[in-house]
């Protein structure tokens, strides 16, 4: 019997890379357990009750191209999935620094790496309700900017914030309301300390080479 093999292709919940309780103080272990078990795995079984087989970037880079009964849950729930999948690879104890070309970039387009830091942290802040905050590469340039729910800068006519993607923070109230309740600065602040910048380093270079 012959098996179409796309129709055994399934979305799924990675592992975390690290313990739940190994970005406290800044992150607690019960809010990444619920995060990455319950919300990630939501948008993970979401997405893969509309049916669609295809890469998760080409997915959302191609939004436009889905008939519109699918195309919202789409949308949300494969956003969701990218969205939390690049956060949680974003995030460690030890995350080390930015390279020395990414700390050129970082002052070509913003005048030193503090500065960048104070332009993303008020991209966080300013969102008005759930979101998510960006550093992203376009062109060769480095922007930063916020996305409502589970939109990204993937996603082509949805977004003025256009790029791919290289540092993503989490804004919706779930990522950080058991440990700091309202107090979104606070929780904003916390973060630059497991900020995974090997991570980010690897992913600049990627771009821009």
């Amino acid at each position: 019997v012959e098996v179409n093999v796309l129709n055994l292709i399934m979305y799924s919940l990675s592992k975390l890379p690290y313990d739940y309780d190994a970005l406290e103080p800044a992150i607690d272990a019960q809010t990444m357990e619920i995060h990455h078990g319950k919300h990630h795995q939501g948008y993970v079984d979401k997405l893969n009750a509309t049916g669609v087989k295809e890469d998760l970037e080409s997915l959302l880079k191609n939004l436009n191209s889905l008939p519109g009964d699918i195309k919202t849950a789409v949308r949300n729930n494969a956003g969701g999935h990218y969205n939390h999948s690049l956060f949680w690879a974003l995030m460690a104890k030890d995350g080390g620094e930015p390279s020395a070309d990414l700390k050129s970039a970082l002052e070509k387009s913003f005048g030193g790496v503090d500065q960048f830091k104070t332009a993303f942290s008020d991209a966080a802040m300013t969102r008005f309700g759930s979101g998510w905050a960006w550093l992203v590469v376009n062109g060769g340039k480095l922007s930063v900017g916020s996305t409502p729910n589970q939109d990204n800068p993937l996603m082509t006519g949805v977004s003025k914030l256009y790029g791919k993607p290289i540092l993503a923070l989490d804004i919706w109230e779930h990522a950080y309301y058991l440990k700091y309740q309202n107090r979104r600065p606070d929780y904003i602040k916390a973060w630059w300390n497991v900020v995974n910048w090997k991570e980010v380093n690897k992913r600049f270079a990627a771009v821009i080479k």
